[in-house]
């Protein structure tokens, strides 16, 4: 889907100067001034240069990506305990994700499911409460686990 915009903006970007002709600039009888892609027939008209693009910027400076080098140590901490904190992150998504699926499992291939209510008691799943599980425990896959 990026890579789509990014195309079609690249294009757009470029129509304007390759679909761009001559500009004519003429002044009518009435002393209105006129601008056409066609010449006039009945005067002269003068050619309007094409607008100049401004001189190219410097790119901004880039943050250091992740696997760059930093002098700074505290910042090297920072960064090292970031990359921690998000690698126990992805290893608790992957357990729940992993749990998911297979309770998801287990609704679908068992008919009979039960579950132990607040005071420790176990009671069968109707079969609406059954299937209201399997979307849900769906719904949860999807929008968390890859």
């Amino acid at each position: 889907m990026r890579r789509t915009l990014l195309l079609a903006s690249l294009l757009f970007g470029c129509a304007g100067a390759a679909c761009a002709g001559q500009i004519y600039k003429w002044v009518d009888a009435q002393g209105i001034t006129h601008f056409t892609a066609q010449p006039p027939q009945a005067t002269t008209a003068s050619v309007v240069p094409p607008a100049k693009q401004p001189p190219a910027s410097k790119p901004a400076e880039t943050p250091p990506s992740v696997g760059s080098t930093v002098d700074d140590p505290k910042q090297q901490e920072i960064d090292a305990r970031v990359r921690q904190e998000v690698a126990e992150k992805e290893k608790e998504l992957e357990t729940y994700c992993t749990t998911l699926r297979t309770n998801l499992a287990q609704l679908r291939n068992n008919r009979r499911v039960q579950v132990k209510e607040g005071d420790g008691e176990a009671r069968r799943l109707t079969q609406d409460e059954r299937q209201a599980k399997i979307a849900e425990t769906e719904k949860a896959i999807t929008e968390n686990c890859k």
